[in-house]
C-alpha cells in the first residue's frame, strides 16, 4: 500500500464513521470577535490527539495555537536527543481507535508488513514524521508561531459594557508571534497541550544556576551547540533516560568524553510504566481513592525512568563514556579551565556541563497564568499525605478533575477557572499518565473530550432544553383515508 492509499483508506474509514458533520455547539460572537469554542494550545502529539478528538464529537469551532514553526512542534526536533522512542512500537496513541490512523499503518504504507516485523522500536524523526502526516490527512486547524502570553478572564467591566455575556465563561488569550496580525483570541475553552514543561519549568538546581555563567552549562531541554563541545570533557548530572541519551548524542557528535553522574548506588532497573501499561493502570487510574492515587504517583517518583538497554549499551559503547555512581554534586565552581565539581567521590573537572534533572510542576511557574493561577487548587490543597508518603514535588501539582478541568481553591475562583484543562505533564498527580506520554494519550484523550463536550453542552443548557421542549418539526406526513380501515 502507498501512502497515498492510505490516504483515501483514512478518507473512507472516516465517512464511514459520519466524521465532520455540523456542530451541536451554539456559536457565542461577541462585540470584540469571533468566539472560538475551544482553543488548544500545543500542536505536539497531545494537541492533535485532542483536536481529531473534539472533531469526533462535532465540536469543530476549534483551533490549534502553537509557538513552534510548522513541523517543529514538540520535542522531536528540538531538545529530544534519543535515538528511538522507548514506548514499545504496538502501542497505540492519537489513533483514537481508526486502524488506519496508527503509526503502524503509516509505517507499513511506505515499508510494507516486513519493514514493521523488522522495526524494534520506533525511530525519534519517523515519529515527527508521523505527526506531520496526521495533521495533515485529518486537515486539522492550526497556527503556528504564536506564543500564549496570557489567559485574562471575563471581567465584571466586561460585562458591564456589554462585551461580555453574564454566563460566557470567555478567555481572552493574549498571543504573539512573528505571522500574527491580532493580538487576543477569544475562547469558551481553553486546552493547555504544553508537554513536559507545560505544568511549570525545568529545574537547574541552585548550586549551578546561582554559581556558574550560562556559557559553562545547559539544561537537556535548551538548544546545546555540540559542533562547539567536538574534543571537550563534559559532565551530565542525572540518572533518567535522558541522561544518557545526552552523553549518546554529545559523543556521537565528537565529544572526548562524557561523564554521567548518579546519586544512586545503583543504576533503577525497573521501568512503572510497563507495569501500568498492562494493569489497567493507566486506563482506570481516574476511578481509584485520592489517597491511592497520591501514593502510586508517589512511588512512580521514586523510580527514575531507566534507560532503555540499547541506550545505555549505546553510550557506553563509547572509549570515552564514564559513568559514576554513588557520585551525587556536592559542589560546583567555575575555575580557570572549565568548572571544578566536588563528589564524594572526589573532585573533578570539566569543560562544560548538561544538566538532567527534571522538572517542577506548579502553576505558579507558569507566567501564562499569571491572572488566575491564585485560584487553581494544587495537591496540598485538597489531600494531606502521611509523613511515609508525603512528597513535596507532587503536592505542588494541580489537583484536576477525572476530566483534566482545573478545580478552585475557593468558590470565588470556580467561575474564573470554569472552561481550563490542563492536558500536559502536570495533569500526572490526578489523572495518571495521561497527557505527554504515548502510553496514556488513547485512554486520555477520550476523557479529556468528553469533559469539554459536557462542560459546553451544560453551559448552553437552557437554551437547548428549550429548543427541544418548542420542537414542532413534523416526520410522520403519511395521510390515513377510509380505505385503509379494514371492513368488519
Amino acid at each position: 500500500m502507498s501512502l497515498e492509499a492510505l490516504n483515501e483508506r483514512v478518507r473512507n474509514d472516516l465517512t464511514f464513521l459520519s466524521y465532520g458533520g455540523s456542530s451541536w455547539v451554539r456559536a457565542k460572537e461577541q462585540a470584540e470577535g469571533h468566539v472560538y469554542d475551544v482553543v488548544i494550545v500545543g500542536g505536539g502529539q497531545s494537541g492533535l490527539g485532542a483536536a481529531f478528538g473534539l472533531l469526533r464529537e462535532r465540536i469543530s469551532n476549534i483551533l490549534i495555537i502553537d509557538e513552534n514553526p510548522a513541523g517543529q512542534e514538540g520535542p522531536w526536533e528540538t531538545y529530544a536527543r534519543m535515538v528511538t522512542l522507548r514506548t514499545p512500537k504496538h502501542l497505540t496513541s492519537i489513533d483514537l481507535g481508526i486502524p488506519s490512523l496508527t503509526f503502524r499503518s503509516w509505517w507499513e504504507a511506505q515499508n510494507g508488513r516486513e519493514g514493521w516485523e523488522k522495526l524494534d522500536k520506533i525511530p525519534r524523526g519517523e515519529w515527527m514524521n508521523y505527526l506531520r502526516w496526521y495533521r495533515e490527512v485529518l486537515e486539522l486547524p492550526m497556527r503556528n508561531e504564536v506564543r500564549l502570553k496570557l489567559i485574562e478572564p471575563a471581567v465584571q467591566a466586561d460585562i458591564e459594557n456589554g462585551l461580555m455575556d453574564q454566563n460566557s465563561g470567555i478567555y481572552r488569550l493574549h498571543i504573539e508571534g512573528p505571522g500574527t496580525t491580532d493580538n487576543v483570541i477569544l475562547a469558551r475553552k481553553v486546552v493547555l497541550a504544553t508537554g513536559i514543561q507545560g505544568g511549570g519549568e525545568w529545574h537547574v538546581p541552585s548550586m549551578i544556576a546561582d554559581r556558574l555563567p550560562k556559557e559553562l552549562y545547559a539544561h537537556t531541554s535548551e538548544e546545546i551547540d555540540f559542533e562547539r563541545l567536538k574534543g571537550k570533557k563534559i559532565a551530565v548530572l542525572g540518572g533518567g533516560a535522558s541522561a544518557f541519551d545526552n552523553a549518546s548524542y554529545a559523543l556521537a557528535s565528537g565529544v572526548q568524553e562524557a561523564h554521567v553522574f548518579v546519586r544512586r548506588e545503583q543504576l533503577p532497573s525497573v521501568n512503572p510504566i510497563r507495569q501500568m501499561e498492562q494493569s489497567g493502570m493507566i486506563e482506570r487510574f481516574h476511578a481509584l481513592p485520592v489517597a491511592d492515587k497520591y501514593r502510586v504517583i508517589s512511588h512512580f517518583f521514586k523510580y527514575n525512568q531507566p534507560p532503555t538497554n540499547d541506550t545505555f549499551n549505546r553510550a557506553a559503547a563509547w572509549p570515552g563514556f564514564v559513568l559514576h555512581l554513588h557520585s551525587p554534586w556536592l559542589s560546583v565552581e567555575a575555575g580557570e579551565r572549565g568548572v571544578l565539581v566536588q563528589t564524594p567521590q572526589g573532585q573533578f573537572r570539566f569543560d562544560y556541563l548538561i544538566i538532567s534533572t527534571g522538572l517542577l510542576s506548579d502553576p505558579a511557574l507558569r507566567p501564562e497564568l499569571g491572572l488566575i493561577e491564585k485560584h487553581i487548587a494544587r495537591w496540598s490543597d485538597c489531600y494531606q499525605a502521611s509523613q511515609e508518603y508525603r512528597n513535596a514535588l507532587l503536592d505542588a501539582h494541580p489537583f484536576l478533575s477525572p476530566g483534566f478541568a482545573m478545580t478552585s481553591r475557593t468558590e470565588q475562583g470556580k467561575p474564573v477557572l470554569h472552561g481550563l484543562f490542563m492536558f500536559n505533564y502536570s495533569a500526572l498527580a490526578s489523572c495518571g499518565l495521561s497527557a505527554s506520554a504515548i502510553s496514556g494519550t488513547r485512554a486520555a484523550i477520550p476523557k479529556l473530550v468528553t469533559a469539554i463536550a459536557d462542560q459546553l453542552f451544560l453551559d448552553d443548557r437552557e437554551d437547548i432544553l428549550q429548543q427541544f421542549y418548542t420542537y414542532e418539526d413534523q416526520e410522520f406526513t403519511a395521510v390515513w383515508t377510509p380505505n385503509n380501515v379494514l371492513a368488519e
